[in-house]
């Protein structure tokens, strides 16, 4: 039986603080993002995620995007070592929560760099965006853990958006979706569509045909459903603001062994 357990982490007091890179910084309302936090940790749990809250890190404005923290393949949990220098004291009590899940630990060594948000698993591919967080050493540190346990690991260019995730995610079976103008090279994915908006890019797969989504993105979230997917939309607008997506805010394990 597949684990359905999904990591999740309580929104910094200093949340507003957080990096952008790739957008211009607006005002973040606290109150509503821990609004929608909650609201977003209930949507995976109406649909059957049993969500582990990691202990908060309330010194770090950016921990409430818990992806960045650790990428999993199988039962290996690999920590990551953010790009981000500010970002590094996140990954302690992801390590934390993975270790107390069953997870074997393996760590991202210097001179490697890597943010979980440039990660995209499809089925035994695991897509590394080489990023501005992610580097060429962490590739091939990816490549040195996940190969051996049956993994093709795939680097692709990023440079349009924060993460690779921020471009591109995948459907259950396996096409990648993203929204042209951010897209590198889509001709890298064997199977890519379309999407007509930026926030429509990103889809967690909460199993059964449903897909977590954004409310920013209805048109996109007409062309998956008339495609027989089932979006269950959630407002994030707090964390977009933070170049955050539906995919960042939470890590779901799949693969624990029971």
């Amino acid at each position: 039986m597949p684990s359905k357990k999904a990591l999740i982490r309580r929104p910094s007091p200093r949340l507003a603080e957080g990096l952008v890179t790739h957008i211009e910084r607006e005002k973040v309302d606290i109150d509503l993002a821990l609004e929608q936090w909650e609201a977003y940790a209930e949507a995976l749990r109406t649909h059957g995620w049993e969500t582990v809250e990691v202990d908060p890190a309330d010194d770090c404005p950016d921990s409430v995007f818990v992806e960045d923290a650790v990428v999993t393949y199988k039962n290996v949990a690999l920590i990551a070592r953010p790009g981000a220098e500010s970002r590094r004291e996140e990954t302690a009590g992801v390590e934390e929560a993975v270790a107390r899940l069953g997870c074997s630990v393996n760590w991202i060594w210097e001179p490697g760099t890597l943010d979980g948000g440039d990660i995209l698993k499809v089925d035994d591919t695991i897509y590394v965006g080489r990023s501005g967080r992610t580097n060429a050493a962490a590739v091939q540190q990816v490549r040195a853990v996940f190969e051996p346990l049956g993994a093709r690991v795939v680097a692709v260019p990023v440079t349009r958006v924060l993460h690779l995730k921020s471009a591109v995610t995948a459907l259950p079976d396996g096409t990648v979706i993203g929204h042209v103008p951010l897209v590198d090279k889509p001709a890298m994915f064997p199977r890519f569509l379309p999407v007509p908006e930026e926030s429509g890019s990103h889809v967690v797969l909460l199993g059964g045909g449903k897909l977590l989504m954004a409310a920013s993105a209805p048109k996109t979230a007409e062309l998956l459903a008339d495609l027989g997917h089932e979006p269950v939309v959630v407002d994030i607008s707090e964390f977009e603001k933070l170049e955050g997506c539906v995919t960042c805010l939470s890590v779901r394990l799949r693969d624990l062994y029971a």
